[in-house]
């Protein structure tokens, strides 16, 4: 690698420059020229190209999971040296790193500078940074207690202080003040778990609650149906209506737009949702994964009800992508709608049963 970091060459979104000189992106590639940031900052220069992920991995031998990594990795390293760190810092990171710093995604420009200084001088590996990036994530939520300040040393110290307060195994117990210790920044974090060596008082775990789940069964299924009008109708009204397709488990309705539909029954809590909304998603990936078989669930939510309760799960946004939540605590993030529904599809054991005619009831 013959560039310093202060001769990082820009992008081609920083310069406005229209041509790409692909092939020589491609070979550069091939050859693995440069180091990590020059790859993730080339990845993503074919990509706003036109290139698929997949082409320049067929082209490079980028994996396109790598080619992720290492492009917002490198926007997050573009942004450290924006916001300023010490030169060790950047020098650091220039040459390696870029798993680390792809963790930081999450945080603000001032907090990725921040905690990417901590991992230097720490010297923290992937897994030390990716909690350390969360637990500045989460003091950002909350207002913390006022011995803890916004350091990335203090916001770990203090998810380690109230788990060490739930352990009653004095074992367990110990390693966690030792590791809140370690990573303690202010003398007033310290002193607040170093008191836990003294005080054996466990504080009770506060349980999430559990999401509102329903299933569907037969008789709550409806169908929803294209209307043409109001007869005297032509065969143009008819022939204007778009077929509709019903797909998947839930049935949701598309046609020749950008919108769907999907039916859900008229239970008491879509009937006094005010404002609701569907989301789609997987039972193992819910903030309380649902026990049984994997599949596909409808999640309802209710936009207009954005005042937190600690019995409810919420929609809050999370790099652009909306995510479901807990909170414990009255959370300093907005709230864009309270899960009122998880809903199952209908538990079917043969569907080629039901699809024989002389099966229908009469």
């Amino acid at each position: 690698m013959t560039e310093t970091p202060q001769e990082l060459p820009n992008s081609d979104l920083e310069t406005g420059q229209p041509e790409v000189d692909a092939d020589a992106l491609l070979r550069s590639l091939r050859r693995k020229e440069g180091g990590w940031v020059e790859w993730g900052q080339a990845c993503q220069t074919l990509q706003k190209a036109g290139y698929s992920p997949q082409a320049i991995f067929e082209g490079t031998g980028f994996e396109p999971i790598q080619q992720n990594q290492i492009i917002v990795a490198s926007q997050v390293y573009a942004s450290i040296i924006g916001v300023g760190v010490p030169d060790a810092v950047q020098t650091h990171f220039w040459q390696k790193g870029s798993d680390s710093l792809y963790e930081l995604r999450i945080l603000t420009q001032t907090e990725r500078a921040a905690v990417a200084t901590f991992v230097v001088e720490k010297e923290l590996d992937i897994d030390e940074a990716r909690e350390v990036a969360r637990a500045v994530k989460d003091i950002s939520r909350f207002k913390p207690p006022e011995e803890f300040t916004d350091h990335p040393g203090d916001a770990v110290a203090l998810q380690v202080w109230k788990s060490a307060r739930e352990k009653s195994d004095l074992q367990a117990r110990s390693i966690l003040i030792a590791k809140g210790l370690r990573f303690a920044h202010s003398a007033t974090a310290r002193k607040k778990i170093e008191q836990l060596l003294t005080d054996f008082t466990v504080t009770q775990v506060r349980p999430a609650p559990g999401l509102p789940v329903y299933r569907l069964e037969d008789e709550d299924l409806p169908r929803i149906l294209p209307v043409v009008g109001k007869l005297p109708l032509t065969k143009a009204d008819l022939q204007a209506v778009p077929i509709v397709e019903e797909t998947g488990a839930f049935q949701l309705v598309q046609f020749s737009g950008t919108g769907a539909w999907v039916p859900i029954p008229g239970w008491q809590v879509i009937r006094t949702a005010e404002d609701p909304i569907v989301l789609l998603g997987d039972s193992d990936r819910l903030p309380a994964p649902l026990p049984g078989a994997i599949g596909e669930v409808v999640i309802v939510v209710d936009r207009a009800q954005r005042q937190w309760n600690d019995q409810s799960y919420f929609v809050i946004s999370e790099e652009e992508q909306l995510q479901l939540r807990w909170f414990a605590e009255s959370p300093d993030v907005p709230l864009l709608g309270r899960v009122v529904l998880v809903m199952r599809p209908k538990k079917v054991l043969d569907e080629d049963y039901t699809q024989e005619l002389w099966q229908i009831d009469e």
